[in-house]
């Protein structure tokens, strides 16, 4: 690992010798390094992911099932053939800009593009201006992005030449439904196959998706729907037993190994062991709830640990999150369960209005309407606070734990939050949230 060190100021460094070489000896070097013969089960990179604990998990990927893994998923999911240009938009410091920026494109000896900053800098056609450029094929990102950017209208994307495009994509957390559409028919013109991902930092690729499939074979909006080549899911009830059949939901496991997934955490084992196979013995547990269509179609319900219990009723605040996001001034929402007296679990809301958006009180009347029409009377959230933005990582996922602190007041005890894109908007939402607080007491 090379780096250079520029000294500013009175800033001192003491050299210390079998580390730092000086830039004139390292000029002396040759410019070809010899490529070092590797077992295929030593370690490739080790990649930190946040735990539900907060303390981060440095999850350990190996040499060659990694590698291979990188390799078919990219090629099969996003139908990539000799010649394309390869398009995601992932932080390469991200498990996605490692797999499907640098190590699948590059393995199947493909042209990628590396894209780094935001997307609305200088401008929200930052994306299209960019696969008018380059000429992309394939477009992978985010659904927080695809939600940004449909709150900034049609037009940044109608400005651009997109006819390169065959295959979009979406990664880091289920899409809703009116971004889909909006990627799909916007973006996409209609034509492009969209493909809506599931996996994980320890999975190292792709496991369930719209393709690979038969050919012209249906596509569900804002489902993930296919396991991959090798993957083998099941669904588990509350007492560890596989749910047989269709038109169920459970816990999403998955029953054998294959070459992607992670070996080990870093130093830590035991913690691997008692976290992905200690809840469902024999299974690797994915932490996520999924539910399996009558068609046999998995479709990702969000984090077990989002699972609220309100009266006796079980829902993932995903499910409450989807409905309040068909809201036209609602581009982002984010529910979490709070210890209620009477219900045992309330569902409190946080959601991001459109800037021109008027009439907040309306609004928040609407949301709760458009909850007990879609899902039941019992879903409507107690409590809806508008806040500016969510906490994000920098991959695009809203930590929701932080958000449980806040409302919990377990503030003094955030846990980690440097995997956040901007640590200060804890302190954001927690002024706003006493604000809230403050307001209903007086009320």
């Amino acid at each position: 690992l090379f780096c250079n060190v520029v000294l500013s100021g009175q800033f001192l460094m003491t050299s210390e010798p079998g580390r730092d070489i000086g830039g004139e000896e390292m000029a002396k070097a040759a410019s070809v390094c010899t490529p070092e013969s590797m077992d295929s089960e030593d370690m490739l990179f080790m990649l930190y992911t946040s735990g539900s604990t907060g303390k981060p998990k440095g999850i350990v990927h190996t040499q060659a099932g990694y590698l291979l893994y990188a390799a078919l998923t990219h090629k099969y999911v996003f139908d990539y053939q000799q010649g394309d240009v390869f398009g995601c938009v992932a932080d390469i410091g991200w498990i996605t800009g490692h797999s499907y920026v640098v190590y699948g494109p590059l393995c199947n000896g493909g042209t990628t593009v590396l894209f780094e900053s935001t997307p609305v800098y200088p401008d929200p056609g930052r994306y299209w201006e960019m696969v008018q450029r380059l000429k992309i094929n394939q477009f992978y990102g985010a659904p927080t992005a695809i939600r940004l950017l449909l709150n900034y209208g049609d037009k940044w994307v109608k400005k651009y030449d997109r006819s390169s495009l065959k295959t979009l994509g979406s990664v880091g957390e289920p899409i809703n439904n009116e971004a889909w559409q909006w990627f799909y028919h916007v973006v996409g013109e209609g034509r492009c196959t969209l493909v809506d991902t599931w996996w994980q930092t320890e999975t190292g690729g792709i496991c369930i998706a719209p393709r690979p499939s038969e050919e012209k074979a249906d596509i569900i909006p804002a489902m993930a729907m296919r396991p991959f080549f090798g993957i083998f899911p099941v669904l588990m009830d509350d007492d560890g037993k596989v749910l047989e059949g269709n038109d169920v939901s459970g816990a999403l496991c998955i029953t054998q190994p294959w070459p992607g997934l992670a070996r080990t955490i870093y130093r830590d084992h035991q913690r691997f062991v008692d976290t992905y196979f200690k809840a469902y013995p024999g299974y690797y547990f994915t932490g996520d709830g999924a539910y399996r269509t009558k068609e046999g179609y998995y479709q990702i319900t969000g984090r077990m640990d989002d699972v609220i219990n309100i009266s006796g009723h079980r829902l993932g605040t995903a499910e409450i999150e989807d409905a309040m996001a068909d809201h036209p001034d609602v581009p982002e929402t984010a529910v979490i369960g709070y210890p209620h007296e009477i219900k045992g679990e309330g569902a409190f809301a946080f959601v991001v209005l459109k800037e021109q958006t008027t009439c907040i009180d309306h609004v928040k009347e609407e949301l709760k309407t458009i909850v007990a029409t879609k899902i039941a009377k019992y879903a409507v959230p107690d409590h809806i606070l508008v806040v500016k933005r969510l906490p994000k990582t920098r991959s695009g996922k809203i930590m929701r734990r932080l958000l449980r602190k806040v409302v919990t007041e377990q503030s003094s005890n955030m846990g980690d939050v440097t995997t956040l894109d901007d640590p200060s908007v804890v302190t954001e939402i927690l002024d706003a949230y006493q604000k809230y607080k403050k307001e209903k007491s007086s009320s």
